[in-house]
């Protein structure tokens, strides 16, 4: 093959490569928002249930503590996955802070379920496991925008598509 029909065949499947990422994107952004919608609806039935039913204060708000911040964390993965698609640039700080959610989200639902019955040697433990990686999370958001360059979305680290 000449080497203009090798550019061509390769700037072909780059482009073919681009859409299906631009194709799956759109499924997962499609799949959050589904997600999102289902868990509005059992946030929603979880508090009519509990206030119909036998009434549990600490059921009702670790229940709806717990889907909203499920709910959180789904909504700022499609932000990332919006951000993605519209930037076509990978942006590390999203994760870090889905991941700060997801685990201020376990630190509070442990508490809340073990105030009566703490143990050190299995809720202390994941308690100071979990402070510790948010912490760090924390760190590393910080280190992130003190080192990359900011445009209007934030620091962002550019994936090249070769």
């Amino acid at each position: 093959m000449s080497a203009p029909t090798e550019k061509v065949i390769r700037q072909r499947a780059q482009h073919v490569l681009e859409w299906a990422e631009d194709c799956i994107h759109l499924v997962v952004a499609a799949l959050l928002v589904l997600l999102a919608v289902l868990l509005t609806i059992g946030v929603i039935g979880d508090i009519v249930a509990a206030i119909r039913g036998p009434y549990n204060e600490q059921a009702i708000a670790l229940s709806a503590l717990d889907n909203s911040l499920v709910l959180f964390i789904v909504a700022e993965l499609l932000h990332t996955v919006r951000l993605t698609i519209r930037t076509q640039v990978l942006d590390a700080e999203p994760f870090l802070v889905v991941g700060m959610i997801a685990g201020v989200r376990k630190l509070l639902i442990i508490t809340a379920e073990s105030e009566k019955t703490f143990q050190w040697r299995v809720q202390g433990v994941e308690l100071v496991i979990l402070t510790g990686l948010i912490i760090t999370m924390a760190a590393a958001v910080y280190v992130w925008r003190r080192r990359s360059p900011v445009t209007d979305s934030g620091p962002q680290l550019e994936v090249p598509h070769t």
